[in-house]
């Protein structure tokens, strides 16, 4: 819900303009014609080109419909988009589009309430919906057969919604909508700050000088039929792109688009905002204070729009200046510790852009924001003076490349930039277009653009500091935004909303039946064990050429001392720094140029090598990985820099409920071992952390023996193998883990309250110590059980304290565990002032349904979902190698899924029940809120809790 950034994932810098049919006649399309829908173009796939082929028709209501065959899969993605965001909005009515994103999922005419999400999580499939500052759209990837069934559900909220939109629906919403800005704004550090510098950066009225999540007080302001209006102002079929993607019929799925859309009425016409340009007459500086460890500082200029034809340019001199460790901002504020974070980055919208640098100051460094905005304007001057590299250049193509390309790995992915381009450009194959403009920017386009644009010219300079320190500001506020001129307008009544009715020759109250499920296939894998001990376990998936790769070695979080916790993640960071043969920023410049990302990570078990390349550059870049993991340089100064930072990144998220709850859980859950630490460390245990300590276990540990490395690739078997035959000469084998994690002495029935001063919302957790992970055993079927009670949308807890209550944003529960503890785990962030409230609902759901059990229509619901999600398990790369992960990691054959399969399809409601009897005992589990103490601990005594205050 944020502004997207345009080009993200859709640029190829050897992509060329695809040819496209004139649309005059029916014979450019294979796909036959029907009366009221009007083939538009088709695009085609060229050897040796990277496109997305489709063809494009649209409706006599206006609706846009672009299909694209997929057959790789037998699944089908579906994508309404709505050219509608926040900046449709009048000046208080904020929110509105978001909430309507709300409202959407609320049933419709023939839908029932809560259905949506039941319906297409119990066919298998996945759906959310996203709004931004200028479209919302709708999505659902399900198994192939379930197409009529989506596009049904998504046909009849466009058509047939408001009638179904009710006072009750629409207060329950508001307050959902209300906590997802307290979760997402209110109640996170520095979670207004893109609040705060849109109202001073844009002028007031502006479309996006309020943020997609709107204000409180003007959804307070507004009824139902305010929401009904906009609904039917931007909601019309001709404001509207349906995209469809995947194992489809395209002539049978156009017929079924005709069928559920074509007889929805015209909304009003809709014309193109108009893109004024924003400019400032002097530097705004502006500040709050907030519940935060460290300042910050943030400087924004306004520059252009989105596919304005200097946005490209604007976007390499934001990655030279802060996009990497080889950027001016890393070298002269991170890497001689003068901040723990700095960055820079230049978002687009469709009438703005904004280029935003950030700087999070280093206690140690003794330097003020003042300070830091000196440095950054003098590292401004600096680039000025160096200018724009070859390099510089050759990075940022390389990486928008690979991004393209991995960027259609999933059906998704393609549907959701063919929609994009269509709704913002009205070229679905605009691709050929994006790319030639990042590929024709030069390094004079580069210096024009920072001359006309960033030197000299004003901007927003926002400081947020700690409460009660408003001395560390930058410089004192010389800006208030003027105060929202809100026109009187009179209520609107259920007589002003004249709904569109649509007129039909079918029933559309009978939900579509849908044909058998296509079988889906495991992937073919193959297997091998290196000399050295690595286990390798690939498979081919030729739809791109691209190699994703995993190697885990046994050296993770689970292997410290309790007194070190912390030690494998900086040793993470250590092997993502310099090397004996090159400098962090000569390793990060050669991989930015190969369009390879390589990251390394700490596990509870593992530490994890993360790699992703285009195959053509796959040698090269593994070639790298093999210089990180085998010649660490373990430079003195790079080792104070990470633990600095990461002593000072702990601090900082202790001011965050969600991080306070987890920890204070997690210590109860396991006490005196090292599972009740983060894999972070905390600031005591990584303050006892040396150089020397990290390197000893580096010798110790890091080692091939009982590795494993997970591939997924274009290249066939033997290819790969000889491909990773230089990880062959890396010998040597690490201690083996010995770990038992005991039962802690928590007390059951008690609350943990750990304080967090005005906190806007409440973090709540439940649970217990529970089984150890199993793959076919009752950790398995006891997550079954679960999936009614707190594993799904449609869930008892969600339902009851999101979409009954209006208490949060989101609840939920699961049977969490690994080879050495399990637990079981319920919780939520609430609004503060029902917190006593959502606890009451949170331990009543869990009681019941120990109690009572399973009923027979949930069974069949959990069964169904379960066991028709296969499509979705294995369609990416990274899906695959997720899977293959999980087959190496338990060593298990691929029959383990037919063996799950026969388990969720035969389990009996009996042997669920006893489950939930056995593993939701109330009295067994003991209760953690994170909120604000004062006010929390009278309303959490009167429920007849001991309260313990708890510190972490």
């Amino acid at each position: 819900m944020t502004l997207r950034k345009w080009t993200s994932l859709l640029l190829l810098s050897c992509l060329a303009a695809c040819q496209q049919t004139a649309p005059s006649n029916e014979q450019q399309s294979s796909t036959p014609l029907i009366q009221g829908v009007n083939f538009v173009e088709q695009v085609v796939a060229k050897p040796e080109k990277i496109v997305i082929p489709y063809k494009k028709y649209v409706l006599d209501n206006g609706l846009t419909v672009i299909l694209h065959q997929d057959n790789s899969d037998p699944l089908v993605h579906l994508d309404v988009t709505y050219h509608v965001g926040s900046a449709r909005e009048q000046v208080g009515k904020s929110g509105f589009a978001h909430f309507f994103e709300h409202m959407m999922f609320q049933g419709s005419e023939n839908v029932g309430d809560e259905q949506h999400f039941k319906i297409v999580t119990e066919a298998g499939g996945q759906l959310n919906g996203t709004t931004n500052s200028d479209r919302t759209n709708y999505y659902e990837t399900v198994p192939a057969n379930q197409l009529e069934k989506v596009l049904w559900l998504e046909a009849d909220r466009m058509g047939f919604l408001l009638d179904a939109v009710t006072q009750e629906k629409f207060e329950v919403q508001r307050e959902t909508v209300k906590n997802e800005r307290g979760q997402n704004y209110d109640n996170r550090p520095y979670g207004l700050l893109r609040e705060r510098v849109a109202e001073a950066l844009y002028p007031a009225g502006h479309p996006y000088s309020w943020q997609t999540i709107g204000y409180l007080e003007d959804l307070d302001r507004v009824n139902v039929n305010d929401l009904k209006a906009f609904f039917l102002r931007w909601y019309g079929p001709n404001n509207a792109t349906i995209t469809i993607g995947g194992d489809i019929d395209e002539a049978q799925t156009l017929a079924l688009v005709k069928k559920y859309f074509a007889s929805i009425p015209r909304g009003p016409e809709v014309a193109m905002p108009e893109k004024l340009p924003v400019t400032l007459d002097s530097d705004r500086y502006i500040s709050m204070e907030d519940n935060v460890h460290l300042p910050l500082l943030y400087i924004s200029f306004p520059t252009v729009h989105g596919r304005h034809q200097d946005e490209a340019a604007l976007d390499v001199l934001s990655s030279i200046l802060g996009g990497s460790k080889t950027s001016l901002l890393y070298k002269n504020l991170v890497k001689n510790q003068l901040a723990v974070q700095a960055s820079v980055n230049h978002p687009c919208a469709e009438l703005a852009c904004s280029f935003n640098l950030l700087a999070l100051p280093h206690p140690a460094s003794g330097k003020s924001l003042a300070d830091l905005e000196h440095i950054i304007r003098q590292t401004l001057v600096e680039f000025e003076q160096r200018g724009v590299e070859d390099d510089d250049l050759v990075k940022v193509k390389a990486q928008m490349e690979a991004n393209m390309i991995f960027g259609l790995q999933s059906v998704s992915g393609k549907v959701s930039t063919l929609a994009a381009y269509q709704t913002f450009t009205g070229d679905a194959n605009y691709i050929a277009q994006d790319v030639a403009r990042y590929n024709q920017v030069t390094k004079a386009d580069v210096m024009r653009v920072f001359n006309q644009y960033i030197k000299g010219q004003h901007s927003v300079i926002m400081s947020v500091v700690p409460k009660g320190q408003l001395a560390l500001v930058a410089a004192k506020d010389n800006f208030t935004p003027p105060a929202r001129q809100i026109a009187p307008t009179s209520e609107i009544a259920k007589e002003d909303v004249e709904v569109r009715k649509a007129k039909d020759n079918f029933d559309r109250s009978v939900m579509p039946k849908v044909p058998v499920n296509k079988a889906v296939d495991v992937p073919k894998m193959w297997q091998h064990t290196m000399a050295n001990g690595i286990k390798v376990l690939g498979s081919q998936s030729t739809e791109t050429p691209t190699t994703s790769m995993l190697i885990k070695i046994p050296a993770g979080h689970y292997y410290e001392m309790p007194e070190k916790a912390g030690l494998v993640s900086l040793l993470a960071d250590m092997l993502n720094e310099s090397t004996t043969k090159r400098s962090a920023e000569d390793m990060s410049q050669a991989l930015q140029k190969l369009g390879s990302s390589v990251s390394i990570s700490a596990g509870t078990q593992y530490l994890n090598v993360n790699i992703n390349s285009l195959t053509k550059n796959l040698m090269p870049t593994l070639a790298l990985v093999y210089e990180k993991l085998l010649s660490p340089a373990f430079i003195n100064s790079e080792f104070a820099r990470n633990k600095s930072n990461a002593i000072q990144g702990v601090i900082n998220s202790k001011k965050d409920a969600s991080y306070l709850a987890s920890a204070a859980y997690r210590r109860l859950l396991h006490q005196d071992n090292i599972a009740a630490l983060p894999v972070g460390g905390t600031e005591i245990s990584l303050a006892n952390i040396s150089l020397e300590d990290v390197k000893a276990f580096y010798q110790q540990q890091v080692k091939p023996f009982n590795s494993q490395l997970i591939v997924v690739s274009d290249l066939p078997e033997q290819q790969m193998m000889t491909a990773i035959e230089l990880f062959k000469s890396w010998q040597g084998k690490g201690r083996e883990l010995q770990l038992t994690l005991p039962l802690p002495d928590t007390k059951a029935g008690v609350i943990y309250l750990v304080n967090k001063d005005q906190a806007a919302q409440s973090a709540i957790r439940i649970g217990k110590r529970s089984m150890k992970q199993d793959i076919v055993g009752e950790f398995y079927k006891s997550n079954l059980m679960n999936f009614i009670l707190g594993g799904a949308f449609n869930s008892h807890i969600n339902l009851n304290l999101r979409e009954d209550k209006g208490y949060t944003y989101g609840a939920g529960s699961s049977f969490r565990g690994n080879k050495f503890s399990g637990q079981f785990f319920a919780g939520a962030e609430v609004r503060a002032d029902v917190t006593d409230k959502s606890l009451v609902e949170l331990l009543k759901e869990i009681s019941n349904y120990a109690q009572h059990g399973i009923s027979d229509s949930e069974l069949e619901f959990m069964r169904s979902a379960i066991n028709q999600n296969d499509a979705l398990k294995y369609e990416t790369p990274r899906a695959k190698l997720s899977f293959l992960a999980q087959i190496l990691e338990h060593d298990l054959t691929p029959d383990f899924v037919k063996t799950r399969s026969k388990i969720v399809a035969s389990i009996s409601k009996q042997e669920i029940n006893a489950l939930a009897k056995k593993h939701l005992n109330i009295d067994e589990m003991f209760i953690v809120v994170v909120g604000d103490a004062k006010t929390l601990t009278p309303q959490l005594k009167a429920l007849g809790y001991s309260v313990i205050n708890y510190e972490i």
